[in-house]
C-alpha cells in the first residue's frame, strides 16, 4: 500500500515561512518542521505571489485561477462575436458592391439625403 501525502494547515505553513523570514536557514527550518526544503521554497513563493489568497485549502480554486478561467471564457465569446460581425460586414459590403454595379441607389436614408444635397 502506498504512502499518503501529508497535509499541512495554513497556520503550519505560515509559521514555517515566518521563521524563514526571521532569518533562519532553509535547512534549519526544514529540519525543525520535518518538510523538504523544496516544499518550503514553494510555500514561500506562494506567499510572495499572493499574500491575501495564499493556501486556499482542499478543493478550493485560487482567485487568480478562477479569474483567468472567467476571462478566457469571455475572450472566447468575444472572438465568436467578432467573427460573426466580420461576416456580417462582408455580406453588407458585397451587397453594396452589387448595388453599385447594377446602378441602383443605396437604400440608406443617409445616402439619399447626401444625394439630394449634391
Amino acid at each position: 500500500m502506498g504512502l499518503s501525502r501529508r497535509q499541512f494547515t495554513k497556520e503550519f505553513k505560515l509559521a514555517a515561512i515566518q521563521r524563514l523570514e526571521m532569518g533562519a536557514s532553509l535547512a534549519e527550518v526544514a529540519r525543525a518542521f520535518e518538510v523538504n526544503p523544496s516544499v518550503l521554497h514553494r510555500w514561500r513563493r506562494e506567499v510572495r505571489q499572493g499574500p491575501g489568497n495564499v493556501f486556499p485549502g482542499l478543493g478550493k480554486r485560487r482567485w487568480e485561477e478562477g479569474q483567468v478561467a472567467q476571462l478566457e471564457r469571455k475572450i472566447g465569446q468575444q472572438a465568436l462575436e467578432i467573427d460573426f460581425l466580420k461576416g456580417c460586414l462582408q455580406r453588407i459590403d458585397e451587397q453594396r458592391k452589387l448595388q453599385a454595379l447594377a446602378g441602383k441607389p443605396l437604400s440608406t436614408s443617409r445616402s439619399k439625403a447626401k444625394g439630394r444635397e449634391a
